[in-house]
């Protein structure tokens, strides 16, 4: 079993007592320059949030490296470690404008975590929504809702759809999204009844566990969006 590996058990088990050899692994994938685990690190320290403090000074000197995939990861652990607005958001402004657009999408995604606070950021969200490419489009749609909320609920919606429609395997993001916006969801029951009655739908990587989430979360949002309101 590979580094990488055991660090995504790791970060599944969820259990702190391995936070300490997940620090010191951290530390040696960054001596010996082992760029996908330092990623897998951090990735896996972020989901213990401040209870890997410990590898704080490390991570932080991580924000400013040029991996274009340990960069990203780094300010998404820090955040969660310290949720220090101030110290994240140029960050994550910055990583807006990338033409790399796993940047992009991972940086919506932090910012949809921030909700709120990260106001700063809803006008190039709304921008991204004209994106080229259509996981853009979900991950800030996504996004938009976490911070701007029932403001944003057309746009959003718009997006989300369209995005189901010309690529069935961002319908679990999608779905997730619109369970998340509850009634203000109502307008994509077609589109959901139309899509769960496919014999085969595309989900994420058209694997099996994501199907029967697509369909689990699918079916009980259609349940709660036609049950007549009180």
């Amino acid at each position: 079993m590979t580094a990488n590996a055991i660090l995504s058990a790791l970060a599944r088990l969820a259990d702190p007592a391995a936070v300490p050899v997940m620090v010191d692994t951290l530390g040696a994938a960054v001596h010996y320059e082992r760029r996908s685990v330092i990623r897998s690190a951090l990735e896996a320290l972020r989901v213990f949030g401040s209870a890997a403090a410990g590898a704080r000074d490390t991570i932080r000197s991580l924000t400013t490296t040029t991996d274009p995939h340990v960069q990203p990861a780094a300010v998404a652990a820090l955040w969660a470690i310290d949720g220090d607005l101030a110290e994240v958001m140029p960050f994550l402004l910055g990583f807006l404008d990338d033409e790399i657009t796993f940047r992009v999408c991972n940086a919506t995604d932090v910012l949809g975590e921030i909700g709120p606070p990260a106001s700063a950021a809803l006008p190039c969200l709304r921008g991204l929504l004209a994106h080229s490419y259509e996981w853009v489009r979900v991950h800030c749609a996504a996004a938009l809702w976490e911070i701007g909320g029932e403001a944003e609920a057309s746009a959003v919606l718009d997006a989300l759809l369209e995005a189901m429609v010309r690529n069935s395997a961002t319908a679990n993001h999608v779905v997730a999204c619109l369970d998340r916006m509850g009634p203000l969801a109502a307008p994509a029951l077609p589109l959901l009844r139309e899509q769960l009655a496919l014999p085969q739908r595309g989900g994420r990587f058209e694997s099996i566990e994501s199907d029967e989430e697509l369909q689990r979360i699918g079916r009980a949002l259609i349940a709660r969006l036609s049950s007549p309101t009180p």
